[in-house]
């Protein structure tokens, strides 16, 4: 076998026990010999000595019997110390009356405390070996292998060699193939360069120690030191440079065929499978990821945004996988007609009536306006139905006719007009999966994003493409715009759209008809949530589910043929051909929303005789700060508009009413929703005023009643701020918003853990947790207080932050205000976090002035600690309208705390 690894004296030792370490029970570990053997293949096999950790003994003492065991493998240059966490965590549930798992966490041989063999192990032999341990231990079944790095490896090899215990898999970051067209990743091509391959990883810890420091976050010494404990000289480290060396680089490596035998066991496998990955992770690229789900096409897949390789100790892998086991494997055993997937789901039959695009088919011989661009070069740009039609089918045709197919995931980095529009239909229209992730993420998230959704097509304009190809995100790549031969290399552009339109022309014309229309459980688009509560989320809806997005805003709203509407925010923009309406969107930065100006959204309603506007709240509040500049043309075309849209974030009474004497004519709605169901309750202004008068002591926003199809309840919270209990409709009841609509977003892509706590305990599957609070009243309407991760647990109660904000903004002198939460739950401390406006308006953070705190403090109801001003309140980034109520607790705990005085 290859290696370049140098002749270290005293390389083998027999198995040892390790030294007390943290977190390491000295119960769990056990030296084990496998004695000598023939193998059936007539190799003989010598004694060798173990050392693993195992909670049998721990079970034993508790008085419970395991459902099932739980052998876990590390990968190189960790030990079985990696799955401490998982050993804990599954003795705590059992001790509180959970599933008991009997968790073994093998050392390999030559790693770990294992015995140092003086030999290399390839990969073949991992894999036997760790069979002959397993039968010394007389392991019966049921058993669930979980491996990391390529401990993932061997394990599943373990998993296809042993079809009768096997009942699931579960791994970390891992590979079971290197594709032939790509190289291993940097960091391993480095550590096997034969003039460094034994330096790195025998002769000096570089290799070990490498590993440790991209730990996310990074590991504190004393386990650091745990994990460099068995490794300690160069006569210790033999295995780690040899497991580097059995790396299997090419089709030639020894250890080539090992691998390919058990990727191809791996396709086979029909058990339950969860794969957990670390993005971070620079050595196993989501490259890898993307293969195990190809392979295992019924796995749950969770991404821990965030971590990196040395994921158990990035991420709660411990708690992941106890948790799936609950759900999958209750008793050891897939329950009796269950479904692979926890997801699994039915579909109403409603959801294959009309496909998205029916409204292009039905008006493609119109010719009065689809879309209006108002940022085109020379004035706004109609576009008419049939030139939409022809278009959308020519960009599908020449999409299929480059080797685009259903379910290839294509990412839209294009602003919202025509070519957006075009494409994104074009894509439904044959199966692929739109990516939409919109630049008011940043281009963190943005990256983020794409890279999550690992799209095989990126279409773009220049923008997006300069990013794409100097972040690296992943996907051929097709330009909106033409470019000169040197850009289209530099940035790796195999096609535009003109090219691709006038391909699909072509095909059209020889009779090539276009694919049939996907099926409506089918996915359609993965669409991202703006990252105000933590990293955006892509959110899978299928046709069925986004044709019942298009049909509950129709029924809700009326918006049909013939109806004009201004998208202030860019997903209702796609909408508009689906609706059969003609829309526009309006001259502004769509990653900026408090840059649309009143000047603007006159001159779209004008363009697109417009009776509908849509905009978000700090769009709102900006086109009325302008609206100054009105002229008396622009005032009477606001005045045809009959109907008036603004949702995103909390919408007060005073801003819709501000936004009425602007479109006097027009109905004012607030319609409550989210990324994974655009439309769940709706009020209009009267709704809001009445709901004001008839309960003026309520916490909270009203956003009217459920919307057509929908259901709404509570989970109530309990003294701890959780949800609990039972799901009502009582009035009263403060907790968690749970809604099921026929609209509800399918899932969460690739995030296993969220879609279980999004759907725990809601029996209904159509149904969604939106980690919102608040309550019903006695007339049914909806209440929003908050967002449960903003919840005070105080030493007097729970308290929700939307009603306490609401009456400091009622005090002179203050603009928006935020709560914050200080201090260790249970006991919490609630900050007031104001903008002061007027006379009060300050230019840096400050405490506020005694009148003022005293003000606030009467306002709030509660107990507030301290008041502090601030020139203006953090806010997420695509709406520009949420106070990051988070970001405001980091920082008010930071100057209370003696901190900086700098902006939050």
């Amino acid at each position: 076998m290859r290696s370049g690894l140098p002749r270290v004296a005293a390389a083998t030792a027999p198995a040892t026990p390790p030294p007390p370490l943290p977190g390491l029970d000295p119960a769990w570990s056990r030296i084990v010999t496998v004695p000598a053997a023939v193998d059936p293949g007539g190799t003989a096999r010598p004694e060798r000595s173990w050392h693993l950790l195992d909670t049998a003994d721990s079970l034993a003492a508790l008085g419970v019997e395991p459902v099932g065991t739980l052998l876990c493998v590390h990968g190189n240059p960790t030990w079985s110390y990696l799955w401490r966490s998982v050993l804990r965590t599954s003795l705590d549930v059992a001790a509180a009356g959970g599933p008991a798992w009997r968790v073994v966490a093998v050392d390999q041989l030559g790693m770990g405390f294992s015995e140092r063999t003086g030999v290399q192990h390839g990969l073949a032999d991992r894999v036997r070996d760790l069979g002959a341990l397993t039968d010394e231990l007389e392991l019966s079944g049921p058993v669930v292998t979980l491996g990391h790095d390529w401990g993932g490896v061997v394990s599943l090899g373990w998993a296809v060699d042993h079809p009768d215990l096997v009942v699931a898999v579960t791994t970390c970051n891992t590979a079971v193939h290197q594709p032939d067209d790509a190289p291993i990743p940097a960091p391993l091509r480095l550590a096997l360069r034969p003039e460094l391959l034994g330096r790195a990883t025998v002769l000096t810890p570089a290799f070990l120690e490498t590993t440790l420091a991209i730990a996310h976050p990074r590991l504190d010494r004393a386990t650091a030191d745990a994990y460099r404990a068995p490794y300690r000289g160069a006569a210790r480290r033999g295995g780690v440079g040899g497991f580097v060396a059995d790396i299997p680089v090419d089709g030639d490596h020894p250890s080539a065929p090992e691998l390919d035998r058990i990727a191809a066991g791996v396709a086979a496998l029909e058990v339950p499978a969860l794969v957990m990955w670390g993005p971070r992770d620079p050595v196993f690229l989501e490259r890898y990821l993307d293969d195990l789900a190809e392979r295992l096409p019924h796995a749950d897949v969770h991404r821990f945004e965030g971590a990196g390789h040395l994921l158990p100790d990035d991420a709660d892998v411990a708690g992941t996988v106890v948790e799936w086991l609950g759900d999958h494997l209750p008793d050891g055993r897939v329950p009796a007609g269950a479904e692979p997937s926890l997801l699994a789901r039915t579909h109403d039959d409603a959801d294959v009536r009309r496909p998205l695009w029916a409204a292009l088919d039905e008006l493609r011989d119109s010719d009065e306006a689809a879309l209006v661009e108002m940022a085109a070069a020379g004035g706004p740009r109609t576009v008419s139905w049939r030139l939409l039609a022809r278009r959308v089918d020519e960009v599908a045709a020449g999409l299929v006719d480059l080797g685009v197919r259903a379910g290839d995931r294509v990412s839209l980095l294009v602003t919202p007009g025509a070519d957006l529009t075009a494409v994104l239909y074009a894509s439904v229209r044959i199966g692929a999966v739109v990516v939409v992730a919109d630049a008011g993420l940043g281009l963190r998230g943005l990256t983020r994003a794409v890279r999550g959704a690992r799209p095989d097509w990126i279409i773009g304009a220049l923008p997006g493409l300069g990013a794409a190809r100097a972040l690296g995100w992943p996907g051929r790549r097709i330009a909106t715009v033409s470019l000169p031969g040197p850009a289209r290399r530099a940035l790796r552009v195999e096609h535009t759209l003109v090219e691709v339109a006038r391909r699909g022309a072509q095909r059209l014309a020889r009779g090539t008809a276009l694919p049939g229309a996907p099926s409506s459980d089918a996915p359609a688009a993965v669409l991202f949530t703006s990252g105000s509560t933590g990293p955006a989320k892509g959110v899978v809806y299928t046709h069925g589910q986004l044709g019942a997005v298009r049909d509950t805003l129709a029924a809700q709203y009326d918006i049909g043929v013939g109806t004009g509407l201004v998208a202030g925010f860019a997903p209702f923009a796609l909408l508009g051909p689906a609706l059969g309406a003609r829309s526009v969107a309006p001259d502004m930065d769509v990653t900026a929303p408090r840059t649309l100006t009143a000047r603007a959204v006159a001159d779209s309603v004008t363009a697109a005789d417009a009776t509908v506007v849509f905009l978000s709240p700090a769009a709102v509040a900006n086109v009325v700060a302008t609206a100054g500049a009105l002229t008396a043309a622009d005032r009477a075309a606001l005045g045809r508009v009959r109907l008036f849209l603004s949702a995103g974030a909390p919408v007060s009474a005073e801003l819709l009413t501000a936004a009425t004497e602007l479109m006097p004519n027009a109905s004012a709605h607030t319609p409550y929703g989210m990324t994974e169901g655009l439309l769940m309750t709706d009020v209009d202004l009267d709704g809001v005023r009445a709901a004001a008068a008839d309960a003026p002591d309520e916490d909270g926003i009203c956003v009217g009643r459920p919307a057509t199809g929908v259901r709404v309840r509570i989970a109530p919270l309990d003294d701890s701020g959780e949800p609990t209990g039972a799901l009502t409709e009582d009035p009263g009841v403060t907790g968690e918003i749970i809604v099921a609509a026929p609209h509800v977003r399918e899932r969460y892509d690739r995030l296993w853990r969220q879609n279980r706590v999004s759907r725990l305990g809601v029996a209904d599957p159509r149904g969604h947790r939106t980690g919102d609070v608040g309550h019903l009243d006695d007339a049914g309407r909806l209440w929003v207080e908050g967002r449960l991760q903003h919840v005070l647990t105080t030493a007097d109660g729970v308290v929700t932050p939307v009603g306490p904000e609401q009456r400091i903004e009622r005090v002179p002198g203050v603009g928006r205000a935020g709560l914050a939460g200080i201090g260790p739950r249970g006991t919490q401390q609630a900050v007031a976090v104001v903008e002061t406006t007027g006379g009060r308006r300050t230019r840096r953070p400050t405490l506020a002035d005694p009148d003022l705190a005293r003000a606030v403090r009467a306002a709030a109801g509660i107990p507030v600690a301290a008041v502090l001003t601030v020139p203006e309140l953090p806010t997420d980034i695509r709406h520009n309208s949420k106070v990051d109520r988070a970001r405001l607790s980091r920082w008010a705990a930071s100057v209370l705390s003696g901190g900086r005085m700098v902006r939050p």
